[in-house]
């Protein structure tokens, strides 16, 4: 069993930052691949980002690229998502997500845990 606590969500204006976390904690000696989602008001969960285990390959959603990006720590067994240049199309809860397996995916359906989510809202 693996637990994903987000944090560092808020309110920020319009082309402003945050940097989001997520830790985990449980089984952590697997290898994981990892995501990050986001799903406002009466959406479906959209991919933003992933990140392979090593840490060498990214994938990002449009929307995201050249704004945000992903990383990982796995020494501390946390992966990031700073985001920049924030617009208010933005505003959504985001959820971290593992894989238990290599590779880097961008649907749900790969992933193992979820986290419960953090939100994240952009004025205008």
């Amino acid at each position: 069993q693996v637990q994903l606590v987000e944090s560092g969500g808020g309110l920020v204006q319009a082309g402003g930052s945050l940097r989001l976390s997520c830790a985990a904690s449980g089984r952590t000696d697997s290898r994981y691949a990892w995501g990050w989602f986001c799903q406002g008001p009466g959406k479906e969960r959209d991919f933003v980002a992933a990140i392979s285990w090593s840490g060498a390959t990214t994938y990002y959603a449009d929307s995201v690229k050249g704004r945000f990006t992903i990383s990982r720590d796995n020494a501390k067994n946390t992966v990031y998502l700073q985001m920049n240049s924030l617009k208010p199309e933005d505003t959504a809860v985001y959820y971290c997500a593992a894989a238990t397996s290599s590779g880097l995916y961008s649907g749900t359906r790969q992933y193992n845990y979820w986290g419960q989510g953090t939100q994240v809202t952009v004025s205008s």
